[in-house]
């Protein structure tokens, strides 16, 4: 599965300044890490952001968001958004912010 190298170039270009973070290949797309966790990613065109099981319902409320489901099972803590919701630079920022902290918040692996 392709993934949108546009918007993983907007991500990599927003987490540029964290020494901390590294890209690696996953779920047929790509993923950026803080310290070995994952924070955010890119699935096709859409936007993987790990918001942590408390924040879940309140990231679902926002504007172009789904369940994070890719084998039946959705993940709990996760969300995808849809690329279409992505088009300003200071939503996708907000996202990538919020992926970013919590995966901060955890112990490295």
């Amino acid at each position: 599965m392709a993934y949108d190298e546009g918007l993983a170039e907007r991500i990599r270009d927003r987490l540029s300044g964290d020494p901390d973070i590294a890209e690696k290949r996953m779920f047929g797309g790509v993923a950026f890490l803080h310290r070995g966790n994952m924070a955010v990613g890119v699935s096709g065109e859409d936007l993987m952001v790990r918001v942590g099981p408390d924040n879940t319902d309140a990231a679902l409320a926002r504007p172009g968001t789904r369940v994070f489901d890719m084998t039946g099972r959705p993940m709990r803590g996760w969300i995808l958004v849809a690329g279409s919701a992505l088009t300003q630079d200071d939503v996708l920022g907000e996202w990538i912010d919020e992926g970013h902290a919590f995966a901060a918040g955890l112990p490295p692996k």
